[in-house]
């Protein structure tokens, strides 16, 4: 019996130890295995944040610089900094970086793109930072942009490729057109694109989608093991929050599901709150009544649960906010980006008087640029009515998975 214990046990440590094994290399990773081949003896500026790790949560920039083949010259932060220490929207300084003695240089302060000053000893450029796979999020701005200073310098660019959270299926949302074309929306892609950093880069690069139609020198160290139906849990990677309000591996969704919304600041999405961009609740909504109706229209994929809380920072601090929880429970079948206009229709049914896009109009813009159009706030303005923009947000889902299919580089 107890040799039957010692076996069992043992038995149950290995299988835990196998489960723990990430059954995904990342670019860094797979460079490392290749012994840094394509940039030894290179001096190498490299763009990252603390989503820049190994499956052992090693940092890219160590890695680098404890190679012994690498020459790391410079460190680029995009938003929230090098080392993620700046919040949303905060400049980021210039600095000399302590653990390294190089300079960090900023791409969210006065300059968003690399300087000929900041890139004089440089020979290539690495990209490694974890996106969350959509339009709005920033990451892929400075990506494209530092792209474009590569092309326009003659330096090499490198992506260190990284699982899309969202997965590679997942399409929703209309093309940005260009006229809105900001650092909140840079290029002409759905809101969901469904690529990784690394096959969006080749398509920026194909496509001339980069200002002045330039083209970089590109090479993407991809992954091994991912698949493009993978959700990241499945990866067996470590998840690093990618700012502050994106803590979880999950939070990507919920970002996409109520992030546009948020951006006219007068229905919470939870922000300020321990569970962002999973709320949507105002001071004058009845919790119950407002999930019922959410629950009744019986939506694919999503529960409603009614909350009352209160934000710890942000517009409504120490109020009382009433609402609902959005719960996703079907990831597959759920739309993602419909949500939140959903959610609007029905506070509009129940208080037609609290019109967010009347109580918000110094931000109308922001979430015109974050939409990538106009069309869809004054299509939906009308009436309150998803119905109203649904045919608009997709009508270049199928166009666009054409386009993208050729520069995939999972299956």
């Amino acid at each position: 019996m107890k040799f039957f214990l010692v076996a069992l046990l043992s038995a149950l440590l290995i299988n835990f130890t196998f489960a723990k094994q990430p059954t995904v290399k990342t670019g860094i990773e797979v460079l490392r295995e290749k012994k840094f081949d394509i940039l030894a003896g290179k001096r190498v500026g490299l763009i990252t944040n603390p989503t820049g790790v190994d499956s052992q949560l090693r940092t890219t920039i160590d890695i680098l610089n404890e190679s012994g083949v690498v020459r790391l010259v410079t460190l680029f932060g995009p938003e929230h900094g090098v080392r993620g220490e700046y919040a949303a929207g905060d400049k980021v300084e210039s600095m000399i970086d302590e653990r390294t003695n190089v300079p960090a240089y900023s791409l969210y302060g006065s300059s968003r793109k690399p300087t000929t000053e900041m890139l004089k000893d440089v020979d290539v450029l690495v990209y490694d930072i974890q996106d969350i796979g959509a339009r709005s999020y920033t990451y892929i701005s400075t990506m494209g942009l530092a792209m474009e200073a590569a092309a326009e310098h003659d330096i090499e660019f490198v992506v260190l490729d990284r699982p899309n959270p969202l997965g590679g299926l997942k399409i929703e949302g209309n093309i940005l057109d260009t006229a809105f074309a900001s650092f909140v929306g840079q290029f002409p892609i759905p809101y969901v694109y469904g690529m990784t950093c690394g096959e969006l880069a080749r398509m920026l690069n194909e496509e001339r989608m980069l200002t002045g139609d330039v083209q970089c020198k590109l090479t993407v160290v991809s992954m091994e093991g991912w698949r493009r139906s993978m959700r990241f849990e499945q990866t067996g990677l470590p998840w690093v929050p990618t700012s502050p309000h994106i803590p979880e591996a999950e939070s990507p969704q919920y970002y996409v599901s109520t992030g546009i919304m948020g951006e006219l600041g007068v229905l919470s999405e939870g922000v300020g709150y321990t569970l962002p961009f999973h709320m949507c609740a105002a001071p004058w909504i009845d919790p119950e009544k407002f999930a019922e109706s959410l629950n009744a229209r019986a939506i694919d994929g999503v529960l409603f649960r009614p909350v009352t809380f209160k934000p710890f920072y942000g517009k409504y601090q120490n109020q009382v906010l009433k609402g609902v929880q959005i719960h996703i429970v079907d990831y597959e079948k759920v739309n993602l980006m419909s949500l939140q206009f959903i959610l609007l229709q029905v506070h509009a049914d129940l208080y037609p008087e609290k019109n967010p896009f009347a109580m918000a109009e110094q931000r109308l813009t922001m979430f015109d640029k974050v939409c990538g159009s106009d069309s869809v706030r004054k299509g939906f303005a009308k009436q309150m009515r998803y119905d109203d923009i649904e045919s608009f947000l997709y009508r270049d889902v199928e166009t666009f998975r054409e386009q993208s299919t050729k520069y995939y580089l999972y299956k």
